[in-house]
């Protein structure tokens, strides 16, 4: 059964809302077939990522730039895991309240070192997720999900 990571740092009510949203269209019952699971950023290990066949990456903009949580998890899983993901496919949400550009360009380089496959449109958020943002986070993870259905 293919499984899906959802690495996630998650420190305020608004990366709460956008990580359940996610976590309820990664999960949809009409999506079969595909393990979901989730893993804090600070608790990533290599193996997660190795056993995973897609990923889910959720992390707040901190000064303009992905988490050091989110950060220190690529810094943990790099190397290991570097030449036995690739073409593996990715998505990401973010949240900010200003200059998300800095985060976006981070994991961007990141994965594209991974060489993973960027699988949806990020979703980024500024300020108190609405509505229709939330609709989008949801849509994310049950486009991620739907790609590794078997």
């Amino acid at each position: 059964m293919p499984t899906l990571l959802i690495v996630h740092h998650t420190p305020s009510p608004f990366m709460q809302a956008m990580f359940e949203a996610v976590v309820s269209g990664a999960t949809d019952p009409e999506i079969q077939g595909v393990r979901v699971v989730r893993r804090a950023a600070l608790a990533l290990s290599p193996t997660d990522v190795l056993e995973a066949d897609g990923y889910l990456l959720g992390t707040p903009a901190n000064l303009g730039y992905m988490s050091g949580a989110l950060k220190h998890a690529f810094d943990v899983v790099y190397y290991p895991c570097l030449d036995s993901t690739r073409g593996r496919p990715f998505g990401l949400y973010l949240h900010g309240n200003e200059g998300t550009e800095g985060a976006e360009k981070g994991v961007t380089a990141i994965t594209t070192g991974l060489g993973w496959v960027k699988a949806a449109e990020y979703v980024v958020v500024s300020g108190k997720p609405a509505k229709n943002d939330l609709e989008a986070c949801w849509e994310l993870g049950a486009t991620v999900a739907a790609q590794l259905m078997e």
